[in-house]
C-alpha cells in the first residue's frame, strides 16, 4: 500500500531546530523510481521510498540541499488542520517551509 501523505521533519546541524512540512503524493516518480511528494506551494518536493528514505529535490534556484530530513507517514484520515499542533507547539505548525 502506498502512503499518500508524509510529514517531512527538517533538522538543523545541531539537531535542536526542527521545521515540519506536510507533503502529498503526486502522480510523478523520481529518478529512483519512487513517488514524488510535494507541499501545497510546490516549493518542497521529495522522493520517498517505501522504506521511508527521503531525497529532497530542488524546485528552483538558490536552494541548499537538506541534510537531515525524516519522513513520518500520516494516517489517511487526518486533515492538515489536525497536524502539528498550534503554531507555537514543539513540532511547528506543519505549514512553514524550512529555513535557509
Amino acid at each position: 500500500m502506498s502512503i499518500s501523505r508524509y510529514e517531512l521533519v527538517f533538522t538543523d546541524v545541531t539537531g535542536a531546530t526542527q521545521d515540519v512540512v506536510v507533503v502529498e503524493r503526486t502522480l510523478y516518480k523520481g529518478s529512483g523510481g519512487h513517488p514524488v511528494y510535494t507541499d501545497p506551494t510546490g516549493i518542497i518536493r521529495a522522493e520517498i521510498s517505501d522504506r521511508g528514505e527521503v531525497r529532497v529535490m530542488p524546485s528552483g534556484g538558490h536552494q541548499d540541499p537538506a541534510h537531515a530530513v525524516r519522513a513520518r507517514a500520516l494516517p489517511e484520515n487526518d486533515t492538515e488542520d489536525d497536524i502539528g499542533g498550534d503554531a507555537e507547539g514543539p513540532a511547528g505548525s506543519g505549514r512553514a517551509a524550512p529555513s535557509a
